[in-house]
């Protein structure tokens, strides 16, 4: 029998979405979201929830205005979005199923990013709430300058770089079809995690799990542990634009 693509092999990084896969705070999207339109009185069309996800703020507050009809609000929009996550998010949202004991096992033989497209407090704020932060060697999220949003490969190319490792021998852990999408065109190996996304975003993933509880999952970090004291762990690499070491910022 053919052993899988992910659950036979040892990644020399692993880089992680938040929202959605490490931090329960999709659902105050969908609520910060939903306070905007009604303040501006616009409602989107049919299905808008699903095109939204995963978005940056930005594009998703312009994505708001084109579907109302006001194209002219995006910055408005996005705005008024932003705000909302804020203070929506500021209750210290959970970690999601299986999430916590992922990154301590992952944590254990490989360096860890996160590659996200929330603002970087958002990121940095959640994650250290839940005790989280330490584990990554960096958070990297889009700048103005060189470092692109989701579905641009940027992120994650800049996350394995920082870890000392190539793309082709990273792993992305994913929940939405645009960090999918960005994963996949940096050329890493993807995780996808959550509710069945339908077959067009499950053939673009190496391995999908409801949660990152899975026991195939767990089973597999927990494997990897031991080969920590055998392999050295890759060295840093120079620190690129859109990262951030956990240690400085704090």
């Amino acid at each position: 029998m053919t052993l899988h693509r992910i659950l036979s092999w040892t990644p020399a990084a692993v880089v992680f979405d938040c929202d959605g896969t490490l931090m329960d705070t999709e659902r105050h999207w969908v609520d910060a979201r939903q306070r905007a339109f009604d303040e501006v009185g616009l409602s989107p069309s049919a299905g808008f929830a699903e095109r939204a996800k995963g978005l940056h703020y930005t594009e998703c507050g312009q994505l708001m205005a084109d579907e109302g009809g006001r194209p002219d609000l995006g910055r408005d929009l996005a705005e008024r979005l932003l705000r909302h996550f804020l203070a929506l998010v500021s209750d210290s949202p959970v970690t999601m199923p299986g999430a916590r004991e992922m990154v301590e096992a992952a944590a254990a033989f490989a360096p860890l990013a996160v590659a996200s497209n929330c603002p970087r407090d958002v990121v940095e704020t959640c994650l250290d709430n839940a005790g989280l932060l330490r584990h990554f060697r960096a958070v990297v999220v889009p700048d103005d300058d060189a470092v692109r949003p989701k579905p641009a490969p940027d992120v994650y190319l800049t996350a394995a770089r920082h870890c000392g490792a190539d793309p082709a021998d990273a792993l992305a852990v994913e929940d939405t079809h645009c960090g999918i999408l960005a994963a996949v065109r940096a050329g890493l190996r993807v995780l996808g995690v959550g509710p069945w996304p339908g077959d067009e975003t499950a053939a673009l993933v190496d391995l999908w799990v409801e949660t990152l509880d899975d026991p195939r999952v767990g089973g597999w970090a927990t494997e990897r542990a031991p080969l920590r004291a055998t392999a050295p762990l890759p060295a840093a690499a120079s620190r690129p634009a859109g990262a951030v070491f956990p240690a400085a910022a704090h």
